[in-house]
């Protein structure tokens, strides 16, 4: 049970973070665009989409699988730095997302008022925010 749930948390946070890099990115040339124009409404189509049917169910189930992971460890992993750490980092790409979710609001109700250089810009957190996850799962420093 353990392996299923390990290969099902990576499979979700892989899900995941394709989209939280990809979603900024669509930002940025949907920031180019003029209101009210078949690609401007085209790139709001694809935004809904990555996010409803993509983003939101895997970050859902990395949730999930990870909650369950860690109550399978429960003796082993849940106090932690590793742990902590990553789960902290976790909640930060989880507010992101909630600000990505934000920000195609904006973009639907014709209210984006950031510039595509800001969009290139936060296109680099989720990379960054990975890049430490992932150090953290393979060392699992500790005090």
């Amino acid at each position: 049970m353990y392996l299923f749930l390990k290969s099902a948390h990576i499979i979700s946070f892989v899900a995941w973070m394709a989209g939280l890099l990809y979603l900024p990115r669509l930002f940025v040339y949907h920031s180019e665009e003029n209101f009210n124009t078949k690609i401007y409404k085209k790139f709001s189509l694809m935004e809904k989409r990555l996010l409803k049917l993509i983003m939101n169910p895997a970050m859902i189930s990395t949730w999930i699988f990870g909650i369950a992971l860690a109550f399978y460890n429960l003796n082993s992993n849940i106090f932690s730095l590793w742990f902590i750490l990553k789960l902290i980092l976790v909640i930060i790409l989880s507010a992101f997302h909630g600000f990505l979710s934000i920000c195609r609001k904006n973009f639907i109700n014709n209210s984006n008022t950031k510039s595509s250089f800001f969009y290139r810009i936060i296109n680099e957190i989720p990379t960054v925010i990975l890049i430490f996850v992932v150090l953290l799962v393979v060392f699992k420093p500790t005090l």
